[in-house]
């Protein structure tokens, strides 16, 4: 029986400032075996060299995971913006409004959002800036969390709110600059959820490495990997052959070679693209992480 997918790409993404990043890393690997190898290791890649790479050089029997939040918390209050009027419906809505509100924003950053008037209300940022709407309760100190991350912390993961700009281990900015790119994607990619799986092309989904780090048998305390020894060890736990290199490698690096090796065990599995908890509702409005069960 054929593969619905042959190709597997695993990109971990960042929310930095400035043109080249140093925290984006590609890694690539196939349903015929061999390793996982990295696509230009020597290369700072730029959002926009990524954004090319997805509109116009992928097979068409590629799933590409990227390592970004596809959408903000909606569930939990009916709305990503509750109390402001001009909150969008679903998550395309809202990827358009950030690139439109960005557009003046160079490197497909996000800064004009997140400084918005309204939009900064709902933001903690640098500074010890908490904007009023931040919580939708007191107690909420961690911020808002889409039904996704829920499942995410049930299976040992440590996410962080979308809302949250602030802390090492934030993936609010690398979230809202995925969004621009995202609806720059449009019509050339299927974003799944908020796309259902279509029978053949290329599929972009939500990853969170730590997931595939779990998986791998990292604790959920050490999913991080710096060392081509720990890194092979884990790729030898999801039957992947080691990946060439030895002594030390960047976290970014490794998340990516880890992930690509971890989406060629899970992606032809048919249960992976049904989860529990995922509804149509959720999936227009939240998107979901792939894996998270």
């Amino acid at each position: 029986m054929t593969e619905r997918f042959g190709h597997f790409v695993a990109i971990d993404w960042s929310g930095a400032q400035g043109d080249k990043q140093n925290g984006i890393a590609i890694a690539v690997c196939t349903i015929e075996g061999g390793p996982p190898v990295l696509v230009r290791p020597d290369r700072a890649w730029s959002r926009r060299d990524v954004l090319a790479i997805l509109q116009d050089a992928l097979p068409d029997d590629a799933l590409v995971g990227l390592d970004l939040g596809i959408a903000l918390p909606f569930a939990d209050a009916g709305a990503y913006f509750p109390g402001w009027p001009h909150s969008p419906p679903d998550a395309r809505a809202l990827w358009q409004m950030i690139d439109d509100i960005c557009a003046s924003d160079p490197h497909l950053s996000a800064t004009s959002f997140v400084d918005h008037a309204e939009l900064s209300r709902y933001f903690r940022r640098h500074g010890g800036r908490e904007g009023d709407r931040f919580r939708l309760a007191p107690e909420d100190g961690r911020g808002r969390f889409r039904v996704t991350e829920h499942h995410q912390a049930a299976m040992g993961g440590k996410p962080y709110s979308n809302f949250n700009l602030v802390g090492a281990a934030q993936v609010g900015k690398s979230s809202l600059t995925g969004m621009r790119m995202l609806h720059r994607l449009q019509p050339h990619i299927a974003v799944w959820p908020i796309d259902p799986l279509p029978p053949a092309g290329p599929v972009v989904v939500e990853i969170y490495t730590a997931l595939a780090a779990i998986a791998a048998g990292r604790t959920a305390s050490r999913t991080k990997i710096t060392d081509f020894e720990a890194l092979n060890a884990a790729l030898s736990n999801l039957g992947s052959p080691p990946a060439k290199g030895n002594g030390p490698i960047s976290d970014h690096a490794s998340d990516a070679l880890l992930t690509a090796a971890w989406l060629r065990t899970t992606a032809n599995k048919p249960g992976m693209w049904t989860p529990e908890g995922l509804t149509k509702q959720i999936a227009q409005t939240e998107g979901w992480t792939f894996g998270a069960t």
